[in-house]
């Protein structure tokens, strides 16, 4: 199976710093422009299937990098950005934002997806996708925080805060994996 995976276009949120979570927050100008690029970028490839999480911004970005194309969309919720409870619409400076993402401290925060919870379901959602698109090219459409635990699983890197910070990926960049 070939992956392909890239995060939303930027919103409004993403410019001013905030959380997101599962705030459903549109794509802005420049996201959708982000998106449009994007779509140039992949027109010529082989892309089977694109799935997609059920949040505005992913899912008008996944809408648009189809557009033209017949490639069937799936909402997958698995694929849903990381609850981050009360600490969503703040910024990473007003709470403890390492300590949210720490793997080996495993601490429940405000009603946030704990961070083994949130690796337990992509590392479920990813097994699933093996099993199914074996022989296909997928297109992941999803979110900055579920971008880490991908990556991380994909890539073998060990679950440890000083790495993890790292793993989120921009705003529509695609990164390319073969299962």
């Amino acid at each position: 199976m070939r992956l392909l995976l890239t995060r939303h276009g930027q919103t409004d949120w993403n410019v001013a710093g905030k959380i997101q979570g599962l705030t459903d927050i549109e794509l802005n100008e420049t996201g959708i422009m982000q998106a449009k690029c994007t779509c140039k970028k992949l027109l010529n490839e082989n892309i089977d299937i694109i799935l997609c999480s059920p949040l505005k911004r992913a899912k008008k970005t996944a809408e648009i990098i189809a557009s033209g194309r017949d490639i069937p969309l799936i909402i997958e919720p698995d694929l849903q950005e990381r609850c981050f409870g009360t600490f969503e619409g703040k910024t990473s400076k007003e709470f403890d934002f390492d300590g949210i993402w720490n793997y080996k401290l495993n601490k429940q925060y405000e009603n946030a997806e704990n961070i083994k919870d949130l690796f337990e379901r992509i590392q479920r959602f990813l097994h699933k996708i093996q099993e199914n698109y074996q022989d296909k090219t997928v297109l992941l459409v999803t979110h900055g925080g579920v971008a880490v635990p991908i990556r991380a699983i994909l890539e073998g890197i060990p679950s440890g805060m000083e790495v993890l910070r790292g793993l989120s990926i921009d705003n529509c960049e695609v990164k390319e994996y073969v299962l």
